[in-house]
């Protein structure tokens, strides 16, 4: 296990009963480094949507837990947020909640038949090793390890 997955579970335990006090559930956690700094995501969402006092509360007792418990040596900035309107399906848990959603997709390299490394389609299932989405009107499925990324999609 990497120490940004260590962090992240660890994160994950502090912030369960912190979620359940606030009425928010725990969408994701991310610990990544951008350039020179490292950040401590945690992604909260609750069925009417976040909003900014929900960010500001579990992001104060967050912050508490995170100093007392004291796991990570690294400097960090902690940010707390809903994970949005194109929110990322990294989680099975997500894509249960997203059938029949559409969805953008990113490959690696465009998958056989196509010339793009982007999609856009209708979810239609999952399982351990693909992802099956409707492109226009025709069902295609994908092994998940082509993809690097699945998004909500959204129109403005």
């Amino acid at each position: 296990m990497s120490k940004h997955t260590d962090y992240e579970q660890k994160t994950e335990e502090l912030l369960r009963p912190i979620t359940a006090e606030y009425g928010v559930e725990i969408y994701d956690i991310e610990y990544v480094r951008e350039g020179a700094d490292y950040y401590l995501r945690a992604y909260i969402d609750k069925e009417d949507g976040v909003n900014i006092g929900d960010c500001e509360n579990v992001s104060r007792a967050l912050s508490d837990a995170l100093d007392a418990a004291d796991f990570i040596p690294d400097a960090y900035i902690l940010e707390v947020s809903s994970p949005g309107l194109g929110r990322k399906l990294t989680k099975d848990r997500h894509l249960d909640r997203s059938i029949g959603d559409e969805v953008d997709i990113r490959f690696y390299k465009p998958p056989d038949g196509f010339k793009v490394k982007e999609l856009s389609g209708v979810l239609e299932g999952y399982d351990t090793d693909h992802i099956t989405v409707s492109i226009d009107g025709e069902s295609r499925s994908f092994e998940r390890k082509s993809i690097s990324q699945i998004r909500l999609a959204f129109d403005f």
